[in-house]
């Protein structure tokens, strides 16, 4: 019997592996109502945006680049062939440095308003100039219940929770589907949140969206608690119970006790 209860109280039901159950058709019309199909994450003290300024006249936007570089390559004096493009970090003080414009205020921003900003400032010196931002260390890291924990990048700043978490495999089937803690830093203070994948919630949640250093935590279900370190312990209790009533029955029948 005690092992007829651990073999079902170590399966995973579909139930349980299914997402979004709790979903219809009916969601949508309230999902609507508050989901933006973009997003991009806000710039943080420490990011590294890369931007670049073109226009018709490439000579006038020059002055306005970063020159691109090129490295020896490790142990040889050898000069890379592939040039690396510069980037600027964005101080504690949430400020860059920009050629010729001069300290530029970034943090709290997105990157289309950076580029608004920098556009803004070029429009009595270039004409019609192009602006384009991009955060090159931007990235989430998963952990727990998926198939392949890790970190990945936010491909062109935007990653979404769902997005996430197929880049790390999907969940295992020991993932709580309605458990995933989120944790972000937001002006220097760590939020928390926990997500449930079944609920329409999900989609209008401000952590649907993620922003860059977002940590991902698949809780583990039950199910995992038995099956992992614990199974011995189990196995090794069974062993023990139905060995000591092995001896009682046999010491019960070798003195008549269980005849009479």
């Amino acid at each position: 019997m005690l092992l007829i209860i651990l073999g079902a109280s170590s399966c995973v039901t579909q139930k349980q592996m299914t997402y979004f159950r709790e979903i219809e058709a009916a969601s949508a019309d309230s999902i609507n109502k508050v989901y933006q199909s973009q997003i991009d994450a806000t710039i943080k003290p420490g990011d590294a945006l890369a931007i670049t300024i073109s226009a018709l006249d490439q000579e006038a936007v020059t002055p306005y680049n970063l020159p691109t570089a090129v490295f020896a390559q490790p142990g040889t004096s050898q000069l890379s062939t592939t040039p690396s493009l510069q980037y600027y970090i964005v101080e504690e003080s949430g400020i860059i440095e920009f050629p010729v414009l001069g300290k530029i205020s970034v943090v709290g921003l997105k990157r289309p308003e950076v580029a608004a900003l920098i556009k803004e400032k070029l429009a009595d010196q270039i004409v019609n100039p192009t602006v384009v931002v991009s955060i090159l260390n931007a990235r989430v890291t998963v952990l727990g219940e998926v198939n392949h924990p890790g970190q990945y990048p936010m491909v062109n700043g935007r990653m979404t929770l769902i997005d996430a978490l197929g880049a790390a495999g999907d969940l295992t089937a020991y993932g709580k589907r309605d458990d995933v803690l989120i944790s972000r830093e937001v002006n220097g203070k760590m939020e928390f949140a926990r997500i449930n994948l079944n609920t329409a919630e999900l989609f209008t949640s401000p952590y649907y969206y993620l922003q860059q250093n977002d940590v991902i935590y698949v809780s583990p279900n039950a199910v995992r608690a038995i099956s992992s370190q614990n199974i011995g312990l189990w196995l090794s209790m069974v062993s023990t119970v139905a060995s000591a009533a092995t001896v009682i029955v046999t010491v019960l029948n070798s003195t008549g006790v269980i005849h009479k």
